[in-house]
């Protein structure tokens, strides 16, 4: 009987061993990238500190010692007034030393708003990609302009790791406002209540439009409703909705202007439209806001048909991934339940169901 049991294991260690060689056999540049992901992951996981310990530590600065309290403030409410799922995300810190630690890369059709998609195993589809190298992620860019491709390359000050991992407070978070600290702590929960599988749209959407209106609970609630940290936010959010709505407007116009093309039309001539397009789309947005919003906003940089520095495609697609559904959350939320947030949740939750796994 022991011998048995021993052969079945044998059999079936060597079977795992099988598939895991055929899955990397055939799965070359997932494999690679899922080492590079997981050997980033993990060298910020082994250089994390718990917040108890950072708290106690009598060198680190008081006014990051009550950011720190400020996070875990935001994510008590989050839980307890907003019905996110609780969890062990932001009870580690990992000091950055000033320094970024991952860049997003985001690709698109030179003459279609369509993004590049990249297939991972068991997340599913995203239309970004992420590396804690930047040299890595420099020569992917490269490879992705030499195929043709519009590209965008971003810093990035936090992501969620969907409940496998432990996620760390970043330093970087600590140099947040109030109101940015709160909506960024609050997008990263909402993606572990609810995680569509490539839907990557709708889960980006639906965070930020969480984050949000988190925030401006958060902040009414702490601040109150005539602070400073309640009107900074807001007026921010009030610019900041004009703008995204600005280039999801301007994206229309895009996408109209790739759909009317004339098949005849040569390549140089196609730029040509594009960039005067797009030049026109990002010029106008020193309009948005005027009277007393205007003058307080700092004068944009001003684009010309030959900057090279000029937004493209991948610019766009941007904003159509995270802004585009924004009215729809909001229009179902009021409309349909009345500004009751735990009720809409957990509508949400029965409509779409998660792929987190806990």
């Amino acid at each position: 009987m022991k011998q048995k049991i021993l052969r079945i294991i044998k059999y079936s260690f060597l079977g795992l061993l099988v598939a895991l060689i055929l899955f990397i056999a055939f799965n070359v540049d997932s494999s690679i990238y899922a080492y590079r992901q997981a050997k980033g992951q993990l060298k910020i996981i082994f250089n994390t500190r718990p917040v108890s310990e950072v708290l106690a530590d009598k060198s680190f600065p008081d006014s990051l010692k009550k950011r720190i309290l400020l996070i875990e403030e935001i994510k008590r409410f989050a839980v307890d007034s907003l019905g996110l799922n609780p969890s062990d995300n932001y009870t580690t810190f990992y000091d950055q030393h000033q320094k970024p630690i991952l860049w997003v890369i985001t690709a698109c059709e030179p003459f279609e708003l369509k993004a590049r998609k990249w297939d991972f195993p068991i997340v599913g589809t995203f239309s970004y990609k992420g590396h804690f190298e930047k040299a890595i992620a420099d020569a992917e860019l490269n490879e992705l302009k030499k195929q043709g491709f519009d590209t965008q390359l971003n810093e990035v000050s936090a992501w969620s790791t969907l409940g496998y991992l432990k996620d760390p407070i970043l330093s970087s978070m600590l140099e947040k406002s109030e109101g940015r600290l709160a909506a960024l702590i609050i997008h990263e929960l909402t993606h572990g209540t609810l995680f569509v599988k490539n839907n990557l749209e709708f889960n980006e959407n639906l965070a930020d439009f969480v984050g949000d209106y988190g925030a401006i609970r958060f902040l009414t609630s702490k601040y109150g409703k005539n602070s400073k940290e309640l009107e900074r936010y807001q007026f921010s959010k009030k610019y900041n909705d004009a703008y995204s709505q600005h280039l999801l407007r301007g994206a229309k116009k895009l996408d109209s202007l790739y759909k009317n093309f004339d098949k005849k039309m040569t390549i140089q001539e196609k730029k040509r439209q594009k960039i005067a397009m797009i030049s026109t789309i990002i010029n106008k947005s020193d309009t948005l806001l005027a009277g007393e919003f205007q003058k307080r906003l700092i004068s944009r940089k001003k684009w010309t048909l030959n900057d090279n520095n000029l937004p493209n495609n991948a610019y766009f697609i941007g904003y159509l991934t995270y802004q585009s559904k924004q009215n729809q959350f909001k229009d179902e939320f009021v409309k349909e339940y009345k500004g009751n947030f735990n009720n809409y949740l957990t509508y949400l939750k029965q409509k779409y169901p998660s792929s987190i796994v806990f």
